[in-house]
């Protein structure tokens, strides 16, 4: 007789759940995901992008670094070298803690010279960026 009580004169049908079982499957889904969760936490850099079909409005007088192909720099539309950039950001920070930088990068400028861009403005001490981008639709 499943599920019926032994030993007793009639047979009872056992109504509560054995949640031991229950219990060990939550417990190895809670540890799958404590050691997935090691390799989804990375080294990041928090940025807040822009969206390409429409924008979330303009900053107020931002500053720009504008990044060229050939790895040339401009910073606030005039020339800068690399060794340059850090100071005149930090000379623009100490003027006003919560600027917003615009991060203008040549579609054909690669990746780690934008990154690297994000990580001196990081350390000269500013904390709002943007990556400025084209419309869709126009080029």
């Amino acid at each position: 007789m499943a599920g019926a009580i032994a030993g007793s004169g009639r047979a009872k049908t056992i109504a509560a759940i054995n949640v031991t079982p229950l219990v060990d499957v939550v417990l190895v889904l809670l540890v799958i995901l404590m050691v997935a969760s090691t390799y989804i936490v990375a080294q990041t850099l928090k940025v807040n992008l822009p969206k390409a079909k429409m924008s979330d409005g303009t900053a107020e007088k931002p500053n720009t670094v504008q990044l060229f192909k050939n790895g040339e720099l401009r910073f606030n539309e005039q020339p800068v070298t690399d060794q340059d950039l850090p100071a005149r950001i930090k000379e623009v920070v100490s003027t006003d803690p919560e600027i917003s930088l615009v991060i203008s990068a040549d579609k054909d400028a690669t990746h780690g010279q934008v990154v690297h861009v994000m990580d001196v403005a990081k350390v000269a001490g500013v904390t709002k960026f943007a990556i400025n981008i084209m419309q869709a639709g126009g080029e």
